[in-house]
């Protein structure tokens, strides 16, 4: 695993060097370039995972392995994708989390063995909350950027680079996101309700509380861009909260539990 886990650390840091070095050059960075090391760097990751998760005693959904495997599906999301990116900006920020998320795996690796083969719904969730968690965060990235460019617009600092897409753009692709992370989290919440006994039991109802809440704050947001039209700061706003809420949700008693208390 560490093999895995340090070649994959090495070839997103060339992806890292490489866009960052060019990010903001007339021409913009060499995509094909960042895309095969990249992609190199997540076959690697995806097998440092499957090591450290596949275990002879279960699958190890350990608080460090879920946040390598949230930041696994946004960079293989951003790789597969580099070569329809408008939006070059967040790509330093993946891979860089990406370095950090390859790191904890032998850094910090704590156990927490579940039987998914016993109980294939629950598996269902899991993925479902997995996938709208990513989409939401990968959301959560534009927004950041959407928020950088109308900085630099006001400011009249905007500069005219493929690194830097029309801001009409990154806001389009914002919603497409928050849609597609809420389809996926109105089917994680559904699955929950209906698979899961004990999601309310005791430390484990704060997660479907906090989840509810992230899940009412982007429909409120699709809602006013629907019937009244949302201000950019107000969806950067909304976006941020849910993510932030969601973050709370998946990993705030769990990284407290595995790593304070531990």
């Amino acid at each position: 695993m560490v093999i895995f886990s340090a070649s994959a650390m090495f070839f997103y840091c060339i992806a890292l060097v490489l866009v960052t070095s060019r990010l903001f050059h007339p021409e913009g960075p060499n995509r094909r370039a960042v895309a095969s090391f990249a992609a190199i760097a997540v076959i690697l990751h995806a097998a440092a995972l499957s090591q450290v998760i596949f275990t002879t005693d279960g699958q190890n959904f350990s608080l460090t392995n879920v946040i390598s495997l949230v930041n696994w599906i946004i960079a293989f999301t951003f790789t597969i994708l580099m070569f329809r990116l408008k939006v070059i900006v967040v790509v330093p920020v993946v891979y860089a989390c990406s370095v950090l998320s390859v790191a904890l795996l032998w850094l910090l690796p704590p156990k927490f063995i579940i039987h998914f083969e016993l109980y294939p719904e629950v598996l269902a969730h899991v993925v479902l909350s997995l996938m709208a968690y990513s989409a939401l965060m990968i959301a959560a990235l534009y927004a950041i950027q959407l928020a950088m460019i109308q900085n630099k617009l006001k400011k009249k600092q905007f500069m005219l680079s493929p690194g830097i897409p029309p801001l009409m753009t990154v806001e389009k692709q914002l919603y497409h996101l928050v849609i597609i992370g809420v389809i996926l989290l109105s089917l994680s919440l559904a699955t929950g309700f209906i698979f899961l006994d004990d999601m309310f039991a005791d430390g484990k109802g704060h997660k479907a509380i906090l989840s509810i809440m992230a899940w009412f704050v982007y429909i409120t947001m699709l809602w006013q861009q629907y019937w009244v039209g949302c201000k950019i700061k107000t969806a950067v706003i909304y976006t941020l909260t849910g993510a932030g809420l969601l973050s709370l949700a998946y990993f705030g008693a769990r990284i407290v539990k595995e790593l304070i208390l531990s």
